[in-house]
């Protein structure tokens, strides 16, 4: 069942703020990897390459757990577990674009590499917890 993000989870996302995604591995361990955070309102986003070790993950198994502490703050902070409803190129290369704009106030994403496709992955949150985000 799908839980909905509250205004203040949607603005600590909206912020540039690092989150720390958990994924499930082959052999079942968990794998953790920072990644700059975004959403819709609906879900949380984030933007990878094709191939790499999360995307393989999520590909075999959408369960997936996010971490984020506000960095100025950290007694602000949110835990996401939910499902990938959505692995699309679609946009992927503007998303990351933008993300570097929100990030490093660059208009481009610097570390772009032409032997990658970008991904953006759209997580379905199913249980928020967190503190001072209400």
């Amino acid at each position: 069942m799908a839980a909905t993000l509250t205004a203040g989870q949607q603005a600590l996302l909206r912020e540039a703020q690092i989150a720390n995604i958990a994924t499930v591995m082959p052999d079942g361990t968990p794998q953790l990897t920072p990644v700059w955070i975004d959403t819709d309102g609906t879900h949380v986003i984030f933007n990878t390459a094709e191939g790499r070790q999360k995307t393989r993950n999520l590909q075999r198994n959408a369960r997936v757990a996010v971490s984020v502490v506000d960095r100025a703050n950290p007694y602000r902070w949110l835990s996401v577990r939910g499902r990938v409803v959505e692995m699309t190129h679609d946009g992927a290369d503007a998303h990351i674009d933008a993300m570097a704009k929100k990030y490093l106030n660059q208009d481009a994403y610097p570390w772009r590499n032409a032997a990658e496709q970008r991904v953006i992955v759209k997580i379905l949150p199913e249980r928020l917890t967190g503190q001072g985000t209400d």
